[in-house]
């Protein structure tokens, strides 16, 4: 049965419709406030630096914000989707689907509203995250009584990237306006802004094209984890339908012609590969005779999907030999093609939501970071510093496709800078921001495991 997305829309309840689109409505409103929670780290420096207006600034930031989600890929997407076993999602009722999908996104949302009211710029992707292992870990706590609900190695591998980019937004910034020192004599780079003052032509074009790239890469980067989410949302809600990729019609037949490629390397390899090679006999069977993905019956799909999925996780830890590996992964990616995409209707919505997102509510967090970090307010140098530093940085994590904090690789940035230029830093403003960093994730882990908790006992499951 070829099933459309209105069938299995109309599949849902009256209250399954309902909490589908206030699933995606909190999906959006997460990227909404992450524009304009995030934004103050694009535009922080060419306000202060009088490079340009704050209606031009923020306007700009905006559209390459939106820019940077349309063109930035979804590789870092599925880095947020994996956090989670995504069987979790419909393996237990669906009603604990729903709970767990709203749960993470309202906990994710609560943080970040709170946080850029009183103005401290925390980092957006700890607070998703977080959320993500709170429910994950719940809801293995309340139905195996363990911790199996995350997977861990994806934690690790996100933990390490948002541990370390801070660490490299302080430093490399720092050595640049050092550098910068020793190469550009000019003292005015080096103080505050005065009453009348105006950049010079050549740093006022660093400072926005750095701004542009910063605002570009927060919304490739950031945009993606927004993608994440909806499909967290769509998968839990939808699975039938968002199981598979439907749009392309010879897929099937592509991904079937590749499990029978990979079963025939496996079997001639020598090894001993049997329950790779088992895997690949479901996937064949399931798509034998298919000539695109849509004419796998809906209620097939999943498991299907299923079997790719746990064949890669396979894959993942065998010790294939090198050759072997490298001929398999040409088949690899078509098969992982099948299953990890992201439908253009979202990505142009988190686009919009981000990009729009951006244009307000960017002062308090502009002020902490402009005016709170250092003893002085920022200079020309300092911001084309800490700026090109962000934008490269945030820019080789999606690269290597890593999840970092727009938030902290800037904030850490200007205080590398401030560090370096002997501006001084103010202690309770640094003590502030390290704690709310401190407890973005232990908070968003316990807001996302509440909130679960408190759905599961309303819903009666």
């Amino acid at each position: 049965m070829n099933t459309t997305f209105w069938e299995a829309f109309g599949n849902l309840s009256a209250i399954g419709q309902f909490l589908f689109f206030f699933a995606l409505f909190i999906a959006f409103a997460f990227e909404f406030i992450n524009g304009f929670h995030d934004t103050a780290n694009a535009v922080t420096t060419v306000i202060y630096t009088k490079t340009l207006k704050p209606t031009p600034a923020v306007f700009f930031s905006g559209f390459m914000n939106f820019l940077g989600v349309l063109i930035g890929g979804t590789t870092v997407a599925f880095s947020i989707v994996n956090l989670l076993p995504v069987g979790l999602l419909i393996e237990g009722s669906s009603s604990r689907a729903i709970v767990m999908v709203i749960a993470l996104l309202l906990a994710g949302v609560i943080w970040n509203l709170g946080t850029w009211w009183m103005g401290l710029p925390v980092s957006s992707s700890h607070t998703l995250i977080g959320s993500i292992l709170g429910v994950g870990l719940a809801n293995s706590l309340m139905t195996e009584g363990n911790l199996s609900g995350v997977n861990w190695n994806k934690a690790m591998d996100v933990g390490k990237a948002l541990l370390l980019s801070p660490m490299i937004g302080f430093f490399a910034a720092a050595m640049l306006l050092l550098a910068m020192k020793v190469v550009l004599k000019n003292p005015n780079l080096y103080h505050p802004p005065g009453e009348g003052d105006n950049p010079p032509s050549w740093i006022r074009a660093v400072l926005i094209a750095t701004c542009g790239g910063v605002s570009m890469a927060h919304g490739s980067n950031d945009g993606q984890k927004g993608m994440g989410l909806i499909l967290l949302a769509l998968i839990g809600f939808l699975p039938a339908y968002y199981a598979m990729d439907l749009r392309h019609p010879g897929l099937a037949v592509e991904v079937h012609d590749a499990a029978v490629a990979m079963k025939g390397s496996l079997a001639q390899s020598g090894g001993e590969h049997s329950k790779l090679i088992d895997q690949l006999d479901e996937i064949e069977s399931g798509l034998a005779g298919k000539s695109s993905l849509k004419d796998v019956p809906s209620d097939e799909r999943w498991q299907v999907r299923q079997s790719i999925y746990r064949f890669g996780k396979e894959l993942e830890k065998a010790k294939l030999a090198p050759e072997l590996s490298k001929q398999l992964a040409p088949h690899r990616k078509v098969l992982k093609h099948s299953i990890e995409y992201v439908p253009f209707w979202v990505v142009l919505g988190v686009a919009l939501a981000l990009g729009i997102g951006t244009t307000i509510g960017y002062k308090r967090i502009v002020v902490t970071i402009a005016e709170k970090i250092g003893k002085t307010h920022l200079t020309y140098a300092q911001g084309a510093a800490a700026e090109t530093v962000a934008a490269i940085t945030i820019g080789l994590a999606d690269i290597f496709h890593a999840p970092v904090s727009t938030t902290q690789v800037l904030s850490s940035g200007i205080a590398g800078t401030m560090w370096a230029n002997k501006s001084g830093v103010q202690l309770g403003t640094i003590r502030k921001i390290l704690i709310a960093w401190v407890l973005t994730l232990p908070m968003a882990i316990l807001l996302g495991g509440i909130l679960f908790f408190l759905g599961v006992w309303i819903s009666g499951e």
